[in-house]
């Protein structure tokens, strides 16, 4: 497995990070993602890819914020395998660099946020070590 950085711009992006996220984002298409990630470039958002056998199998987004809770912390925004690629270390490469990252950029937390309706991904990041600590809440505006 390798993991890639990329930019906006970079046609990966879209041609090949996209198709992925759409697997848990199904609302974006190639234009809207890319104009999401150019709006939230300079507020730190970052997509890191995972390719295997020159596929891309796995993205995460992710943005290192300061805090009052955690003074700097990684948070991931989006993470997500491909269905055909589930359960064969995907999201644990993921997870593990994005950890290396967030320890070489001084931060004291790694978090994320799971939607309440996805079961299985809250097995596998108990299973990767995290701990559910908050509630989030969100109310739609008109």
């Amino acid at each position: 497995m390798c993991l890639v950085d990329l930019d906006p711009g970079d046609p990966r992006f879209q041609e090949d990070a996209v198709p992925v996220l759409s697997e848990l984002r199904p609302h974006l298409s190639a234009r809207s993602a890319a104009q999401v990630y150019e709006e939230g470039y300079g507020q730190g958002l970052r997509f890191s890819a995972v390719y295997l056998d020159g596929r891309c199998v796995g993205v995460a987004g992710w943005r290192i914020v300061a805090t009052m809770m955690a003074r700097r912390k990684l948070h991931v925004d989006d993470l997500v395998t491909t269905e055909r690629c589930r359960s064969r270390g995907v999201g644990s490469f993921l997870l593990a660099a994005l950890m290396e990252r967030a320890k070489e950029s001084g931060c004291a937390v790694l978090d994320l946020d799971s939607g309440s309706q996805r079961v299985e991904a809250h097995r596998f990041y108990e299973r990767e070590g995290f701990e559910k600590t908050a509630f989030h809440f969100a109310q739609l505006i008109d």
